[in-house]
């Protein structure tokens, strides 16, 4: 794999990476803690997804880490198994089946979510960012940071949360929201058109940076916000807290059929997951490129073997941080890799001063993600392309928000799949008629469509049935270069039974 590294946007890419930094910082500590894992794993994690992934993937902007969608299944996987570090081998042979996925070209797989779905997708995952940090805005620790499933993992649903978060809300934490907020918007629209040096420093990091100043301040004056209120990295200050942190795979014990039906559903599922973000992640790129899934996925398959190696969660590329680092300016994979050195300097160095950070203040910050994703404007667009495209749009957002994002794809996918349907009953031939003068018989001429698939069969049957008695009919498969089984049975049933309604059926280039 080429590994095709360039520092000429360093300009853009050091100020997107410590945004995409400070948002992957405490989403890696979240999933890990919603994963029933040691918090460790998911900043292991973060920086493998980060450096690893990002050196071999060929996406541009996209950007990897633990992935929220594994969440149920890494906690479910962990209980069966009885063991984390049994649980890593599975983790390690995921990575394995990736990479043979990636070899065996199947990447192809992401090329068939229409458009709309991959639309929607977009749209619904930034109203799930925006209704899922509601709670943070107001203070409220309703469970963690990265959590995408109507149902969460402590009893609550997107919606019982928000009502929650308001009826205990900080004061505090809530000015610390609105002010994050006000100067993000500012930052935005006002400020960066101002002057060159606000387009330079981006507006998260002075949010951030001031979250971590009204921390330290409310401390002081004895209102301190509560620990669940900051960001919780853990601190590691000798080489004994390193080796207590650290975890590594027990292959004595991996002949373990569990081990490997895990591994394979974390396989197919972490695949399915990165191929849909880089769809969505193309789609959202400025200079629209493509990124070659087949290396995507080997890159994932790398990265999952290492993470497992080294006592990480599974990763995925995701689209939270990748739409972060679109937002905020990235222009080559070096912002991605650049997170992922910040998250490694962060474990040995910066753990207490980043401990100070409010999640209220990256709860802002997530928020603007959020809307830049789900903007009015898109809907309206979507609703002018017509019922096929806005409601397979609409259907994703509706479910991917009431269950998850897999369900929320697959269902959209569905509605899709009904309008390919209902277009291929329509176009299945083309059909002639024709009026013998002399007898004053009819000619049916049905021509074949190129592609005869079994979704024709139905209209096929449909207008062969209504040729009325004493009638001659041609059956022209000239035009078609495929015929399915189904649909040559039909036709040689009609033969044998055209006889007793006195139909005269020719066939032209019809292979039986």
């Amino acid at each position: 794999m080429k590994l095709d590294l360039s520092f000429s946007e360093i300009k853009n890419d050091l100020p997107a990476s410590i945004v995409v930094f400070f948002v992957a910082l405490p989403l890696c500590l979240g999933i890990a803690l919603a994963s029933g894992a040691p918090l460790f794993s998911g900043v292991i994690a973060g920086i493998i997804g980060g450096v690893i992934v990002g050196l071999m993937s060929g996406s541009r902007l996209g950007v990897s880490g633990p992935a929220a969608g594994l969440a149920v299944i890494v906690f479910d996987a962990i209980g069966t198994l009885g063991s984390w570090e049994l649980f890593l081998v599975a983790v390690v042979l995921a990575g394995v089946f990736q990479l043979i996925l990636g070899f065996m070209r199947a990447g192809f797989v992401a090329y068939f979510f229409p458009t709309s779905v991959i639309t929607g997708m977009l749209a619904g995952i930034g109203i799930l960012i925006i209704l899922k940090q509601l709670p943070y805005l107001f203070g409220w620790h309703s469970d963690f940071l990265g959590e995408e499933a109507f149902n969460q993992v402590n009893g609550e649903n997107t919606f019982s949360a928000i009502e929650h978060a308001v009826s205990l809300m900080s004061p505090a934490a809530v000015a610390i929201s609105v002010v994050s907020l006000a100067l993000l918007v500012i930052w935005d629209k006002y400020l960066t058109k101002a002057h060159k040096i606000f387009q330079l420093i981006q507006g998260p990091i002075v949010v951030v940076l001031l979250g971590i100043v009204a921390s330290i301040v409310l401390a002081q004056a004895g209102m301190p916000l509560q620990a669940d209120q900051l960001v919780s990295l853990p601190v590691i200050d000798s080489f004994e807290a390193f080796k207590a942190e650290m975890a590594f795979p027990a292959f004595s014990e991996m002949m373990n059929i569990d081990v490997f039906t895990i591994a394979l559903v974390m396989a197919a599922v972490a695949s399915i997951e990165t191929l849909l973000c880089v769809e969505a992640t193309d789609k959202l790129d400025p200079q629209k490129n493509t990124t070659p899934t087949n290396r995507e996925l080997k890159a994932q398959g790398i990265g999952n073997i290492i993470s497992g190696l080294v006592g990480g969660l599974p990763i995925t590329q995701v689209i939270v941080r990748s739409s972060a680092n679109i937002a905020f300016g990235g222009k080559t994979k070096m912002s991605a890799i650049l997170h992922g050195v910040f998250l490694l300097i962060a474990v040995f160095a910066a753990a207490t001063m980043l401990n100070q950070i409010p999640l209220a203040s990256l709860a802002a910050i997530l928020i603007t993600v959020g809307y830049k994703l789900a903007k009015p404007a898109m809907f309206k667009v979507m609703y002018k392309t017509g019922w096929e495209q806005f409601l397979p749009f609409v259907t994703t957002i509706l479910v991917m928000v009431f269950t998850d994002l897999l369900t929320g794809v697959v269902t959209g996918l569905a509605v899709s799949v009904f309008f390919t349907l209902k277009h291929s009953y329509r176009n299945s031939y083309q059909f002639t008629e024709t009026v013998n003068e002399e007898g004053g018989a009819r000619t049916h001429h049905i021509v074949m469509a190129e592609e005869v698939s079994f979704f024709n069969k139905p209209s096929i049957l449909k207008k062969l049935n209504s040729i009325p008695k004493d009638s001659k009919v041609v059956l022209d498969f000239s035009k078609s270069k495929s015929v399915a089984f189904d649909v040559k049975e039909l036709v040689k049933d009609y033969l044998d039974q055209a006889g007793s309604k006195n139909i005269k059926v020719e066939t032209i280039q019809f292979q039986q």
